[in-house]
């Protein structure tokens, strides 16, 4: 998705439930339950199902690959680098600070990377031997993340959810508390009907 799904739909919606809650004077149990759907739907729309199915990222040892290439480019904070990734394989991988971290202890373990400190900040290049290692690999390990992902579909979720996410943010923003529980329901009620969209038949 876009910058993958920046600014992701259940994102959004958490954070204004969670807003406008704190101004009414807490977060009512129907809102906690919209969040945890939130979760899953952000898992769902980058391609993770929590439950052992497809994760839609790339391999573990393309992190170390990814790493290696970027570095040929120039040197980068190890921020840098995940930002990097996720902008260049269309926002289909942003791979995480737990695994891009210690892939750079290692590299820098192993000579081939070195690091050093940038206004409080570790900046890493490559050594001889990295750049020897990096030319020997791919020039891009984080496009193969991004093959088999439908982008026009992933733009249409976009259109949809954010319409979704205004109109409920405008309603908890401005809504009478009775007005804010009848949002939740629709909201709960539209996660329960998406379920069971799968649940039915051929």
């Amino acid at each position: 998705m876009s910058m993958g799904m920046s600014a992701a739909v259940p994102a959004v919606m958490a954070a204004a439930v969670t807003s406008g809650a704190a101004a009414s004077g807490g977060v009512p149990p129907s809102a906690r339950s919209a969040r945890r759907s939130g979760a899953r739907l952000r898992q769902a729309a980058h391609g993770r199902t929590g439950r052992g199915g497809p994760r839609g990222r790339a391999r573990r040892g393309d992190v170390r690959a990814s790493i290696l290439a970027l570095l040929k480019d120039r040197p980068m904070h190890g921020y840098e680098m995940i930002q990097e990734i996720a902008e260049r394989s269309g926002g289909a991988w942003k791979p995480s600070p737990g695994s891009v971290y210690p892939t750079l202890q290692l590299l820098e373990d192993e000579g081939l990377i070195t690091s050093a400190s940038e206004g409080g900040k570790k900046l890493f290049s490559l050594t001889d031997a990295g750049r020897s290692e990096a030319d020997s690999g791919s020039d891009a390990p984080w496009e193969d993340a991004g093959r088999g992902v439908d982008w026009e579909a992933m733009n249409e979720i976009r259109k949809a959810g954010s319409g979704l996410v205004e109109a409920f943010r405008q309603v908890w923003a401005t809504g009478s508390p009775a007005q804010r529980e009848k949002a939740m329901a629709v909201v709960n009620r539209a996660r329960k009907e998406l379920y069971l969209i799968l649940a039915e038949e051929d």
